[in-house]
């Protein structure tokens, strides 16, 4: 099936409409971005797009893959991806979040390779999935989590942000596990993030995780513990 190339183009012309060359620089070294930005901030960017996707819905499963990979694959500037993972979490598709888009998500994280796409993948569009087919994502993810693709790692440790009681400890340790020693920063702050959110929920159960695993990295250990009464206490005690 072809991708919706009138989306695709309205998009792309849209984008260049707001563009602001004196922008561009900074978020490009903010992020430092191999591929060039437009300079559009995310406000009118967002406004654009939630213009274009109103008018050029797509028809179905096929059509949206096959145009998300377009706009994808064939971005010029960042915000081109940007518009990509966007459309991935357009109201209009909410149907079609199952197991078979995690091959379309994994190709985006791997490819784009850098926390701004990657987060968002994660925390919004695997997460999901997996709370809604646990019995076919969970061992997806328990691969990603040992996976020498530092992106698929990071993917696993934080899918389950804002799961709360419905977080699976046993995934989340798993992941955490594997990449508990690594210096990789991404990686680091990864596990402390996705255990300072959990501690909302049971912040009984992260402190003694952190407790259990000495091997966590200093600021996976402050980040995770960032918000009990007794995390900087066990710091400092170590």
């Amino acid at each position: 099936m072809d991708a919706d190339q009138r989306l695709i183009s309205a998009v792309r012309s849209g984008l260049a409409a707001l563009a602001d060359p004196a922008k561009a620089p900074a978020m490009r070294a903010y992020m430092k971005s191999a591929m060039p930005y437009r300079g559009v901030p995310k406000p009118p960017r967002a406004g654009l797009l939630k213009r274009i996707f109103a008018e050029h819905v797509l028809p179905d499963r096929e059509t949206f893959t096959a145009t998300v990979r377009a706009l994808w694959r064939e971005a010029e500037y960042r915000e081109e991806r940007y518009a990509a993972i966007d459309l991935t979490g357009h109201h209009a598709y909410r149907d079609w979040q199952d197991p078979e888009l995690l091959g379309l998500y994994e190709d985006m994280i791997v490819t784009g390779a850098w926390w701004d796409y990657v987060d968002e993948l994660a925390a919004r569009r695997v997460g999901p999935i997996l709370r809604g087919a646990p019995a076919t994502v969970t061992p997806v993810l328990r691969a990603w989590a040992i996976d020498p693709d530092l992106w698929r790692r990071r993917t696993a440790i934080i899918c389950q942000l804002g799961a709360k009681e419905g977080t699976d400890t046993e995934l989340l340790t798993h992941a955490i596990e594997f990449s508990a020693s690594e210096k990789e920063f991404f990686l680091r702050k990864g596990i402390g993030w996705a255990l300072r959110d959990y501690a909302k929920t049971a912040p009984g159960w992260v402190q003694s995780f952190v407790d259990e695993y000495p091997e966590l990295s200093g600021l996976s250990r402050r980040e995770a513990l960032k918000h009990l009464g007794t995390g900087e206490g066990a710091v400092r005690a170590r």
